[in-house]
């Protein structure tokens, strides 16, 4: 009963903010020329050409498509979005306010990127709110909350062995214990969090052995949870976010050690929140 309710709820809010339904619904289209995400394009029509590019633009850097210390041009973005240079500026200004380009040494703009000491504060930073937020979804969160929870993890055993799928069903997953910790503050400042995770690149559920280690992990999570025990969530989900970091650095060393071309397709592997 409680997945059917898990499924009704999704339907109906699809991803916990609009910030992240780029991300946890969106595929990139099969054609490199239209890199934007399907759901991306009905926003052409809600909220005109320059909503439409930004959420275009935001979805491939999201997805490493655009991939960080990369330019962007204005005039290829509007080739590839088909759209004028107004729109794509008016998207461009939105994003350099996200925090998700920067300027580029030379003039223009770039997808921002994290150094090895930017990864470690944001990394602290989470582990301990990450920690929090399990602590108080224990103390606060109704059982409905709770099956929801539990009703995610069931999920999770069920999806295919694709570290794609399981980045962005780990999304909702945090999402849902943010909420069931019921302080709005701390919410918005983990959601704030998330457009500084997305430009680390590839998800740590491509590592080997990370999709059952992380579903291990959530399941250890929830039962805490729902046993109300405050202190035990906090140690397994700041140990979870830790050894989200241990995995990530190994990432940015392969990257560092192979080089990574741009464009290249990473539609298979979003980022995520571990």
């Amino acid at each position: 009963m409680h997945i059917f309710v898990y499924t009704v709820i999704r339907a109906a809010k699809p991803h916990a903010i609009a910030r992240e339904a780029a991300i946890s619904g969106s595929e990139i289209a099969e054609d490199d020329t239209l890199w934007f995400a399907s759901g991306a394009a009905s926003s052409r029509a809600a909220g005109g050409l320059a909503e439409h590019a930004y959420r275009a633009i935001r979805t491939a850097i999201q997805e490493g498509r655009l991939e960080a210390g990369q330019r962007v041009l204005e005039l290829e973005l509007c080739a590839r979005l088909k759209v004028s240079r107004t729109p794509i500026r008016e998207a461009l200004r939105r994003l350099q306010s996200d925090g998700m380009l920067v300027h580029a040494p030379g003039g223009g703009l770039s997808v921002a990127q994290h150094d090895l000491r930017a990864v470690a504060e944001l990394y602290d930073l989470r582990e301990r709110l990450e920690g929090t937020a399990a602590a108080l979804s224990a103390r606060f969160a109704d059982e409905t909350e709770i099956r929801m929870l539990q009703a995610i993890v069931d999920t999770e055993r069920q999806l295919p062995d694709d570290p794609k799928v399981h980045a962005r069903e780990n999304i909702i997953f945090h999402e849902h214990i943010y909420r069931a910790a019921h302080n709005r503050f701390l919410l918005k400042s983990l959601q704030d969090l998330h457009d500084s995770v997305v430009l680390l690149g590839r998800t740590t559920f491509a590592a080997p052995g990370r999709i059952a280690e992380a579903l291990g992990e959530h399941q250890a999570i929830v039962a805490a949870i729902a046993r109300r025990d405050e202190a035990e969530a906090e140690a397994l989900a700041r140990r979870h976010v830790r050894r989200g970091y241990e995995l990530r650095l190994n990432a940015m060393a392969d990257a560092a050690r192979a080089g990574s071309p741009h464009w290249i397709d990473r539609s298979k592997e979003p980022s995520d929140r571990t």
